[in-house]
């Protein structure tokens, strides 16, 4: 089988190198001015955007440039001129999806391979074929297609370059053209400054409104839930919502002691279906999150990469990396719209491992001291003697139980507290950069 490229975001050179180092073949990062990721993006700078195309291209893979916002008229006046010492750079390609700023591209430098964004939300072969004879090497399908959609296409256009987003962040707006941020605070996420605001806090400040729009006052709201419980007890239970043209399709309105979340989408993890994936033959499975951190990185390239290798060698997917990437931040995890119903003993299987074997980033593994035969460890989270850990590095992960803890004084201690502190650790030289994690629930393995 063909070896799919696996694309992995960048905001930051530590995050470039990172994921290169953990297995990516390609790299995507935009200037904040014209790709949608304004906030916690270093390629805003000539020089470091000059030097991670060198590093990326000094390691054998790919760097695309993301250009991908459609524009109001004051951001096209001078384009052209902003982008040719950005040109002049050779990123392998430009990732873009206004049709005006892909003419005023085309024109200028016509030698410039072009990947249509995410953005244009292409669901259809007749599409891909438009962008084909416009002169684009890639397509980049929108995320509300199913697999046998995404293999529809590839036997539709055999001869055009397909990507897809398996990992990260889901929009509640169609491929993320949402008007929520720029409607609430005037930060328009198709300008690359979305706040997110499907994921704020949402809940009534001056008390619960009835039906006929009166607000009441905290007694009177507790008086009548008490009357509807009385009523029937079935009042006591989850909330659902019915949307009026799909009757019998309910969705649950959840509060915790955040707040309540009714737009909040889970994650996408697709890493169960990879080797569909590979057998469709799609070029390029594609990580999102140009704004997290470098662990995120390490920790989905490294799953990913797995995944791919397994597919192509025929192998059956390593249920150990769900729970690796369980370990992960995430509003809980959905493989999106490839798979439209899930078996039950899939969703069982997948949950299971999901939780066994998950950990948690605790630290960084900065230097070794031969004298002292310990690691300088800076400390992310909270971790203590006694747990297990996982080493996470590009040359292969270990577990160790960790059985002493110096401070920077040299004095035993068990716990290290969190942010901000620096202990070592007994461990081998050969961990040097890794990423150290804690194990939440340790594998059976392990514990045994």
């Amino acid at each position: 089988m063909k070896i799919p490229e696996l694309l992995a975001p960048a905001g930051s050179l530590t995050m470039l190198e990172t994921a290169l180092a953990f297995g990516a073949t390609a790299i995507y990062a935009g200037q904040p001015r014209y790709s949608l990721r304004v906030r916690n993006n270093d390629f805003g700078d000539i020089d470091v955007l000059k030097q991670g195309i060198d590093t990326a291209h000094a390691k054998g893979a790919r760097f695309f440039l993301v250009s991908n916002i459609f524009p109001h008229g004051n951001k096209i006046r001078h384009y052209i001129d902003n982008m040719a010492p950005v040109i002049a750079l050779k990123p392998d390609a430009m990732i873009m999806s206004d049709p005006g700023l892909i003419m005023m591209v085309r024109e200028t430098w016509p030698e410039m391979e072009i990947h249509l964004s995410v953005q244009s939300n292409t669901v259809n072969s007749a599409a891909v074929k438009f962008w084909q004879k416009v002169g684009l090497k890639r397509i980049i399908l929108s995320r509300e297609l199913s697999l046998d959609q995404v293999e529809e296409i590839r036997q539709a256009c055999p001869d055009m370059e397909l990507e897809v987003f398996v990992h990260g962040a889901l929009c509640i707006a169609y491929s993320g053209r949402c008007l929520l941020s720029g409607y609430f605070n005037h930060r328009d996420a198709n300008q690359g400054s979305c706040t997110n605001s499907c994921r704020w806090d949402y809940k009534t400040q001056k008390g619960v409104v009835d039906a006929s729009g009166d607000v009441l006052t905290q007694q009177a709201a507790a008086e009548r839930e008490q009357e509807a419980i009385e009523r029937s007890p079935e009042a006591n239970q989850v909330y659902m919502i019915e949307e009026s043209q799909r009757e019998g399709s309910y969705m649950p309105i959840e509060e915790d002691e955040h707040g309540t979340y009714v737009m909040n989408s889970k994650d996408l993890r697709a890493i169960e279906h990879v080797k569909r994936l590979v057998e469709i033959g799609v070029d390029s499975l594609k990580i999102e999150g140009r704004t997290k951190s470098p662990y995120y990185v390490a920790r989905t390239v490294q799953s990913y990469r797995r995944a791919i290798d397994d597919a192509v060698a025929g192998r059956d997917l390593d249920p150990a990396l769900l729970g690796q990437l369980e370990g992960l931040a995430n509003r809980g995890y959905t493989s999106g719209f490839f798979q439209r119903h899930t078996p039950e003993a899939t969703q069982n299987y997948l949950r299971g491992y999901s939780e066994s074997g998950r950990s948690l980033y605790v630290g960084d593994a900065v230097a070794f001291d031969a004298a002292r035969g310990l690691m300088q460890v800076n400390v992310r989270n909270r971790f203590a003697v006694g747990d297990w850990l996982e080493i996470i590095h590009p040359a292969g992960n270990a577990d160790v139980l960790l059985s002493a803890m110096e401070n920077v004084d040299g004095a035993a201690m068990t716990v290290a507290p969190g942010s901000g502190h620096t202990v070592w650790l007994p461990l081998p030289e050969s961990a040097v950069g890794a990423f150290v994690a804690r194990y939440v629930n340790p594998p059976e393995t392990l514990s045994s």
